[in-house]
């Protein structure tokens, strides 16, 4: 295959980036890929607004030009991409070519994180509203269900928007009687954040309260989708912006003369940005959702479980064995569960020295927040930030 190469009529490599600018996980990546170039050499970059389905661009025939990072939707534009001879990454993963290195958000987690989320709220059923024929959506679908082992997990899948053979209304007079026959009150997972929004809307037709009835989480913090749902709609940080800022490294590397990995990069989400569409305990122990509470909204300042029954008003043993009963965790376990979530939270938003977060949630010496830290996430707090932000 030959390689298109450009002649070298400047110093900066030639860079295409076929990505949509449609969706918020385009846009993140392209975010991400600006950082990544800003912080290191510079490119000339070449990139025009399209959306995920569009065709392979014309002019890409004869670019010439270094490299390219692409969204591959499709086996035909997989096929033009190659075709340039160029060093190629991939940041969609719905195309399973072995000639192009992926780098992509880790949809395991994904699941995960949304799984834990609606667990942590108490809740005991479960629901997923996913897009027929859509790998990403399949895999988010099959790690949620697995997160919430035990849990009957009922699922929705819309029509993908080239094979629908219904009108929106249609569809979802259809998705609100699916969400007036679901058990409540229920967890719901939907695959990305416009799934959301459909979610909310079909609630309000049915009838149905959220978060009481209805607790739902989506995917990809588009603030812009989340804040005109009504109610505002909590979401999985996905972290697109890390995928754009690896993609752009591998193909940096790969311009070099470097060769492209065998394996997949996953980048793992941040967490869940929660807004009152989750806003809810799902326990009907009194007691219990009051420890719940006093927990998540005292843990920072350093409360003991001691400080928590006093708080509760019953014995220790009866609080404790009710607490495990229901949660299936115990009240210390739930207590360094929140402080490891917000040290999380601390160490990816703000700029915060680490020994200041350890003060800032509740573990008074940066040493003992290290130990926990790494006993419960797998990593130092230095490192999770670094691969995080990075």
């Amino acid at each position: 295959m030959n390689h298109r190469k450009r002649s070298q009529t400047s110093d900066r490599p030639h860079v295409a980036l076929i990505v949509e600018t449609s969706l918020i996980s385009g846009r993140e990546i392209l975010h991400g890929i600006a950082q990544y170039v800003r912080d290191h050499e510079p490119w000339s970059i070449y990139h025009e607004p399209r959306s995920l389905d569009a065709s392979a661009p014309g002019w890409l025939k004869t670019w010439q030009g270094d490299g390219i990072i692409v969204r591959l939707q499709n086996e035909r534009l997989a096929e033009a991409v190659l075709r340039t001879g160029l060093p190629v990454v991939d940041v969609l993963g719905v195309v399973n070519n072995p000639s192009v290195p992926l780098v992509h958000v880790d949809n395991e987690k994904i699941g995960q994180v949304a799984a834990e989320h609606l667990l942590e709220r108490g809740f005991r059923q479960v629901a997923f509203c996913g897009i027929r024929e859509l790998n990403w959506s399949q895999q988010r679908h099959q790690s949620f269900a697995k997160a919430a082992a035990g849990c009957r997990c009922r699922v929705y899948r819309l029509p993908s928007r080239s094979r629908t053979d219904s009108s929106w209304e249609t569809q979802q007079e259809r998705l609100a009687d699916w969400i007036r026959r679901l058990p409540k009150p229920i967890g719901l997972m939907a695959c990305y954040d416009p799934a959301g929004q459909r979610i909310l809307e079909a609630c309000r037709r049915a009838g149905v309260s959220v978060p009481e009835e209805v607790a739902v989480v989506g995917v990809d913090n588009d603030e812009t989708v989340c804040e005109v749902c009504d109610p505002p709609l909590s979401s999985v940080a996905a972290n697109h912006a890390r995928v754009g800022r690896e993609a752009a490294r591998l193909l940096d590397r790969m311009m070099h003369g470097h060769p492209a990995p065998r394996r997949p990069t996953y980048i793992e989400p941040t967490g869940v940005l929660a807004r009152q569409s989750s806003d809810a305990l799902a326990i009907g122990d009194a007691d219990v959702a009051a420890a719940l509470r006093f927990i998540r909204s005292r843990a920072s300042e350093g409360i003991t479980v001691a400080e928590v029954v006093e708080h509760v008003s019953v014995s220790h043993s009866t609080l404790k064995d009710r607490f495990r009963r229901l949660l299936g965790r115990s009240l210390h376990e739930e207590i360094v569960h929140t402080r490891i979530k917000l040290c999380k939270k601390l160490l990816v938003e703000t700029e915060l020295p680490i020994r200041q977060i350890a003060l800032e949630t509740g573990f008074r010496h940066q040493e003992y927040m290290g130990v926990v830290f790494r006993e419960k996430v797998g990593k130092t707090p230095g490192t999770f930030r670094k691969e995080t932000k990075r």
